[in-house]
């Protein structure tokens, strides 16, 4: 039987084994074996990452055609008028690929959130705010590069669910067999 695990990959962290030299990485985090990331997020992102010992499963999770929805909160900077709301949520061309429609909306600052570390860039003069986004793609830097195009740069990107599975109240580096 298949094993899927799902880990809240702190930020900093590669969505790999193995890295160069100084590069912190899955292996410091997971003590199961035989078990390889089904899809990625970049180090600068957290949240929720899927595992799994099952190759034509890793494979499924990871492939777009699949349309597995992944719901990220985005941390930006300043204020998301109802023009930017509704740019995130058509199509957005990003230069190298047009996004598909999604989901988007301000929600409140979480408050089950931990710190990061290190902290994030905060300027006082700038307010932030939080977005729910959620896709049915997932191509490199994806919701970043959306936030940027609409003047909402991201600050801070956490993955809380993948289709079915939900981060909870998993801690950065802690994992679960789901």
């Amino acid at each position: 039987m298949s094993r899927i695990l799902l880990l809240n990959k702190p930020f900093g962290v590669l969505s790999q084994f193995t890295g160069e030299p100084g590069q912190r990485t899955l292996a410091a985090f997971v003590t199961e074996k035989d078990v390889y990331a089904a899809g990625r997020l970049d180090a600068d992102s957290e949240g929720l990452l899927l595992l799994t010992d099952d190759g034509r499963l890793q494979h499924q999770l990871a492939d777009p055609k699949h349309k597995q929805p992944k719901v990220y909160l985005a941390q930006v900077e300043g204020l998301p008028a109802p023009e930017a709301l509704q740019q995130l949520r058509g199509r957005l061309d990003l230069g190298d690929f047009v996004t598909q429609p999604c989901k988007a909306e301000q929600v409140a600052d979480p408050d089950w959130l931990w710190p990061r570390d290190p902290p994030i860039r905060e300027r006082k003069s700038i307010p932030t705010s939080w977005l729910r986004i959620e896709l049915r793609e997932g191509k490199n830097r994806q919701v970043r590069r959306m936030t940027a195009k609409v003047g909402l740069p991201t600050l801070r990107l956490i993955r809380v669910s993948i289709g079915p599975w939900q981060l909870g109240d998993l801690r950065p580096g802690q994992w679960r067999l789901a």
